[in-house]
């Protein structure tokens, strides 16, 4: 527990909110569930069905990568990271199925939020740093 301990309680919540995000987003609906409306998004970058669901499948390794990476992580640049990583999936879904945006719990609600959490991450962190200046 002392990797955790320099951390404020809210910084870590984050963490452990924006880990068990990508975890289980990388878990459930790229692996274990394998849902069509993954594949679907990643279809528009590879079209060929069987490459589309083994990307998919690796996609859902990065993603619980990631999430182990923001939860065991002390720095700022996974938070950055995830801001911009987090960015670029919603650009990339409103150009290509802005109709997601109307659906319930959708990327935007989703993406949103876990963007403010590591700006709110951000915040601690600074916060939990001495000031050099």
């Amino acid at each position: 527990m002392r990797l955790f301990s320099a951390q404020s309680r809210v910084l870590l919540l984050c963490r452990a909110m924006l880990a068990f995000s990508w975890i289980y987003q990388g878990a459930v609906p790229k692996i274990l569930c394998r849902s069509s409306g993954e594949i679907e998004l990643i279809g528009h970058i590879i079209p060929l069905y069987q490459w589309a669901c083994l990307a998919v499948t690796w996609m859902g390794v990065a993603e619980i990568v990631f999430g182990l990476l923001l939860l065991l992580s002390r720095g700022s640049w996974l938070l950055w990271f995830n801001i911009v990583t987090l960015s670029g999936l919603l650009l990339y879904v409103a150009l290509l199925e802005p109709g997601m945006f109307t659906l319930p719990f959708n990327p935007l609600t989703l993406n949103l939020s876990l963007i403010t959490l590591s700006v709110i991450g951000l915040v601690e962190l600074k916060k939990s740093k001495p000031d050099h200046a």
